[in-house]
């Protein structure tokens, strides 16, 4: 079983920046592509970005492109979203996601994501 826990939401001012960590257990972190999603008040939860096993390939919702950056340390077992120039819009509970990598992976898909956090609050004020 991995669990992993989120940290560094919180309430920041439109323009600003905040950046998400999530700490995952287990031995084989690299072979796991790791996302993040969000969900605000009475919307779906919606793809954020992803990243693969091996860092070397990231994915963005258009939404947040140019503003945020997926990374992760395999040393660590942690994936980072730094996240800059925020909007209101960006206000949601963010969740980070943990899947198993296979060949043709779709990874801006919930459902190939086994292993979530339990969320962080971003608020983002104007």
């Amino acid at each position: 079983q991995v669990q992993m826990v989120e940290s560094g939401g919180g309430l920041v001012q439109a323009g600003g920046s905040l950046r998400l960590s999530c700490a995952a257990s287990g031995r084989t972190f690299s072979s796991y592509a790791m996302g993040w999603f969000r969900q605000a008040p009475g919307k779906e939860r919606e793809f954020v970005a992803a990243i693969r096993g091996s860092g070397r390939n990231t994915y963005y919702a258009d939404s947040v492109k140019g503003r945020f950056t997926i990374s992760r340390d395999n040393a660590k077992n942690t994936v980072y979203l730094q996240m800059n120039s925020l909007k209101p819009e960006d206000t949601a509970v963010y969740y980070c996601a943990g899947g198993l990598e296979y060949y043709g992976m779709n990874y801006i898909e919930a459902p190939v994501y086994d292993y979530w956090g339990q969320g962080t609050q971003v608020t983002v004020s104007s």
